[in-house]
């Protein structure tokens, strides 16, 4: 992984990056809409979108796709100049899907400009369909249909898809905020869904937590003390074969470069140290948790940790472990009951408590930051960036660093 030039001493463009996840209806993802802000002077409220859909060109060809879209698929929003000029062809036809925006009147030269994307490879989605659209008649060179769900009804969401049904079309529910609505859009025949309804744990379920998971949260828990007892954690891991033998073998993968073998758990305590146990175990019961969860889940929760705690070295934070934050934050997803049980399984800081079940808290601008950059909501960053006394620069470094090395981490796993 290649880092980006430091911003620290030379001035550049301040370059935010955001996904939003895409997923199918088994909830594995498929791909994330990418959301870029390019500068403190080039918010979204710029008098020229062709500059901001550039901008969006431009930051994914510097990062590649592959570190921002874990190897899935890329939508890019696209407006009829960049469309016409041929400007998304910089990047990997395999990789991108080119989202035609509700404000591209589809005339001649852009139907002639889609034949051409798809005659290259490129897929084609035609975003915010309505069911009077002008832009049907792209339908035929269409991939992905995408409809609104906070702009049309599910009555007329129903009459879309049906219209649609048996094209080479895929129908795309977006902004599913809420599991109602992500089974509601499913039985009516969409396939592909995008919101954030899947981090959130079903409300009228009860999750049973195995004896596995029971054992990854003792760790967790036991790691989570002021004062690490060796003998428990080590007597913890043993008791769990799996996490014993994933915590080996990420310890000796290529990311961690230690200079011996590690051959046993004694052994990886003996060279680790506290603080880097901790951290370490943290991440191998992360992964171990997120098995058969979606692979958003585990890449989101890295990269929030690592974010969080980078952001650290620049804000107070009191005893705060904000790593642990990062990880804790989306840890009700991860197993798939409320905050407040996960809360309340964990021997946490009480700033740390209040700000997972949004209460009041000091570190609340901070985990507010971290969500915003993640969410792409810009003029949230900007804003909380100034109270925090914090660069735009180093924010938007952070979180580059942070995805890539949370893609590091899992590759290392992967590779393991």
């Amino acid at each position: 992984m290649t880092n980006p030039p430091s911003t620290e001493n030379v001035a550049q463009p301040v370059r935010y990056t955001a996904r939003q996840p895409i997923l199918a209806a088994d909830e594995k993802v498929i791909g994330y809409e990418l959301l870029f802000r390019s500068g403190v002077e080039n918010y979204f409220k710029c008098n020229d979108p062709n500059d901001a859909t550039r901008s969006v060109i431009d930051v994914s060809s510097l990062q590649g796709l592959d570190v921002l879209c874990d190897k899935q698929l890329a939508f890019i929003n696209c407006t009829r100049d960049v469309l016409l000029n041929g400007d998304i062809t910089i990047l990997p036809p395999d990789k991108v899907v080119v989202e035609i925006l509700e404000t591209v009147a589809p005339d001649a030269l852009v139907q002639q400009a889609c034949r051409r994307l798809k005659v290259a490879g490129y897929k084609i989605a035609l975003d915010d369909f309505t069911i009077d659209d002008p832009r049907a008649v792209l339908a035929d060179l269409a991939d992905f249909i995408k409809v609104d769900l906070m702009q049309t009804s599910m009555k007329d969401a129903a009459t879309i898809v049906k219209r649609y049904l048996g094209s080479s079309v895929q129908m795309l529910a977006e902004k599913v905020e809420t599991r109602e609505e992500f089974v509601a859009a499913r039985k009516i025949g969409f396939k592909f869904f995008q919101g954030y309804f899947f981090r959130k744990p079903e409300s009228m379920k009860t999750h049973k937590v195995g004896s596995s998971r029971a054992i990854s949260l003792r760790l967790l828990h036991e790691i989570s003390q002021p004062e690490l007892d060796m003998e428990k954690v080590e007597e913890t891991i043993k008791t769990h074969a799996t996490l014993c033998f994933r915590l080996l073998r990420y310890l000796n993968s290529a990311a961690f470069a230690f200079c011996d073998r590690i051959h046993s758990l004694r052994h990886a305590l003996i060279i680790l140290g506290q603080d880097e146990l901790r951290r370490w175990c943290r991440l191998a019961v992360t992964i171990e948790l997120t098995q058969n969860r979606p692979s958003d889940l585990v890449l989101s929760a890295l990269v929030r940790a690592r974010f969080t705690e980078l952001l650290g070295t620049k804000v107070e934070h009191g005893d705060a472990d904000l790593f642990l934050l990062g990880l804790l934050s989306l840890m009700d997803s991860i197993l798939g009951i409320p905050m407040a049980r996960v809360v309340d399984s964990l021997p946490l800081h009480q700033d740390m408590r209040s700000v997972l079940l949004q209460e009041r808290s000091d570190l609340a601008p901070l985990y507010k930051l971290v969500l915003a950059v993640e969410a792409g909501e810009w003029q949230e960053t900007t804003t909380l960036c100034a109270r925090l006394q914090l660069p735009e620069s180093f924010v938007a470094e952070s979180h580059w660093n942070a995805m890539g090395w949370a893609q590091e981490i899992v590759a290392a796993t992967a590779a393991a």
